[in-house]
């Protein structure tokens, strides 16, 4: 079925799902308009004329967007008067989609925008619920051993040792330590190994570098004093 409207002063054919341009009408993209003046329908039997319009017939679309029309120009000029003018101009239009043909009376349904609107506002609060939940009845989340270990990770720095630079950090963390707590857990045995394999002659225990991480894990004091005049790292 299609019919022939009238708007702006121009007629169009129109049927369902069409996309047309017509003159500006007023109203937002997503908004319902109907058009009363209904001229002739047509497509299902005989054609139905109006006189001028037809009864109980209108044209239900929804407005796609606010658009303006290609730009013209105006040029006016009077013989021997010196006189000149040049506008430009562009006509505002809407774009619309024929969404129902109507007859008998009967009227359009839901505007678009009003089901959109709606759907949205479901949609929202489905998003929302979840969301409330977790603050309000959700038990607290426990960190991970990773997040645990980020979280601790400054306080469990090597450097904090008096007179280990980042040089021997680097050389203990190739031989396995990497960690306080690892230093402080070495045992007398694990101090004459490293000190061979590395080359610290005595340095770990002249430093006190065990005791050093174990009053640091239990206290979380700051640096430890710096490292004896003549030692390097």
């Amino acid at each position: 079925m299609y019919a022939v409207i009238r708007t702006g002063g121009k007629q169009y054919r129109v049927a369902a799902e069409d996309r047309l341009r017509i003159e500006k009408l007023d109203g937002q993209p997503g908004e319902q308009v109907v058009f009363d003046e209904v001229l002739m329908l047509a497509g299902a039997g005989e054609p139905e004329i109006g006189a001028p319009l037809v009864g109980g017939a209108s044209v239900a679309a929804e407005i796609v967007a606010q658009e303006r029309g290609p730009k013209i120009v105006v040029f006016k000029k009077r013989r021997r008067q010196n006189y000149r003018r040049t506008k430009g101009h562009r006509q505002d239009l809407t774009l619309v989609r024929i969404t129902d043909i109507l007859t008998g009376g009967a009227k359009p349904t839901a505007k678009p925008a009003a089901r959109q609107a709606a759907s949205g506002k479901e949609a929202e609060a489905k998003q929302a619920e979840p969301k409330t939940a977790k603050k309000s009845g959700g038990a607290a989340r426990q960190p991970s051993a990773v997040e645990e270990q980020q979280v601790a990770g400054p306080a469990d720095d090597l450097t904090l040792i008096g007179g280990l630079g980042p040089k021997l950090k680097q050389r203990l963390g190739e031989a396995g330590i990497t960690s306080l707590t690892q230093l402080a857990a070495l045992s007398d045995g694990d101090i004459e190994r490293l000190d061979a394999e590395l080359g610290l002659k005595g340095r770990i225990a002249r430093e006190d570098w065990v005791g050093q991480a174990r009053q640091i894990l239990g206290s979380g004091g700051p640096k430890a004093d710096a490292k004896p005049a003549g030692e390097t790292e």
